[in-house]
């Protein structure tokens, strides 16, 4: 009844994609490699309103549609567009190699892709110096996206770090691979054996404990919350010997202000949130990737003002300096008609190049066979 009701008032919706942010391979699909710092509404590649996800890695984007198809632009130095050359694209354009797959999500890495199938399949594409691709012995590069054989329990859900992947199964347990993350580990915990998921080359169960916990750098303002300087920890006396207070960054802890977050993409050093109907961002702006037309760091989640008023947020995205935004536009007076936009789911090679040698140094520091469709 209350479709029925509203016929005659409600207005049909369009649903529009935005880019912006850092743009020095093309990431943002404008056909153009200029920074861009504010939103900027990307021309029609394929139905907005039939987009299922957007996302980012170190200078490359992702678009998945309703159908499972793909689209791709930006940095594709190993390979990362999986497209079957190393070419760099200005416009997101679909990934051919992947016709008669259908994609239900994608994760992005600095330089690798990882696609989870409908079947519950994962592939991957890019970079492997690194264990990245959870092949570990094959080549260096992959610039067409293949199967990792070795993960054979049915995914439903993959991420992606720096250097280093995630997939959760239908079971609920979980699987890292890449050693991405070795370094750190080393480094906070002299002396010790790491754990296996963090120097596998191949996926590795990590936990089926199920908890989440997030902490971590907070320097540009990339934890939503201002925190005590380092000068301010003082040493405590627990027991014996003395030891130090553990900083603020050390320990997860709530953001309250994103309670009720309806989504959350993270980038290397800025983030996204959609809370309440708002595009909110936070974290590193060098490259204007918080939206507000400024390069100034954001301490505290922000709505994105110069997004459309009023419009429904669908969908947002963070690649490492960049980020994409799917709103729902009003339009003319039509009957109701909801948009259908289905929600994701909660190769020798070189040295990649960064964003400039200076991106590079603060990105890194932190983060951090053919294929044939026949087969699935």
């Amino acid at each position: 009844m209350a479709r029925e009701s509203c016929a005659s008032e409600a207005v049909s919706a369009a649903a529009v994609l935005f880019a912006w942010g850092a743009n020095s391979y093309g990431q943002l699909g404008l056909g153009h490699k200029e920074d861009v710092f504010l939103p900027q509404q990307l021309s029609d590649f394929c139905k907005p309103g039939c987009i299922k996800s957007v996302t980012g890695g170190g200078g490359h984007s992702v678009v998945v549609t309703d159908g499972g198809g793909l689209f791709v632009c930006g940095l594709n130095k190993d390979g990362q567009l999986g497209l079957g050359h190393t070419e760099e694209v200005l416009c997101f354009t679909i990934c051919k190699p992947l016709f008669g797959c259908p994609i239900r999500q994608v994760a992005c890495g600095w330089d690798f892709t990882i696609m989870l199938t409908e079947r519950g399949q994962v592939l991957s594409c890019g970079s492997n110096a690194f264990g990245q691709l959870g092949v570990p012995h094959g080549p260096h590069r992959c610039v067409v996206p293949q199967v990792i054989e070795c993960l054979r329990e049915k995914v439903v859900c993959v991420a992606a770090g720096l250097r280093h992947a995630l997939a959760t199964t239908a079971t609920g347990s979980v699987f890292q691979w890449g050693t991405g993350l070795a370094s750190s580990g080393r480094r906070l915990c002299p002396g010790q054996n790491l754990p296996l998921f963090l120097t596998a080359k191949e996926p590795s169960r990590v936990t089926e404990s199920g908890k989440v916990f997030t902490w971590g750098r907070a320097d540009y303002g990339q934890l939503g919350r201002r925190l005590e300087s380092p000068e301010a920890q003082k040493p405590v006396e627990q027991d014996s010997p003395f030891t130090f207070q553990r900083s603020q960054k050390s320990v997860p802890s709530p953001l309250h202000c994103l309670t009720g977050a309806a989504e959350i993409s993270c980038g290397s050093e800025h983030n996204l949130a959609v809370i309440r109907d708002k595009c909110c961002s936070w974290g590193w702006n060098e490259h204007g990737m918080c939206g507000d037309g400024t390069e100034s760091n954001v301490w505290t989640p922000t709505p994105v003002q110069a997004l459309p008023s009023p419009s429904r947020l669908l969908l947002v995205g963070c690649g490492a300096g960049h980020s994409l935004a799917l709103c729902q536009m009003p339009a003319h007076p039509a009957p109701c008609q909801d948009l259908k936009v289905t929600c994701p789911l909660p190769d020798a090679t070189e040295n990649t190049e960064s964003q400039g040698a200076t991106d590079r140094n603060k990105l890194e520091g932190e983060m951090i066979s053919d294929f044939n469709p026949k087969q699935f």
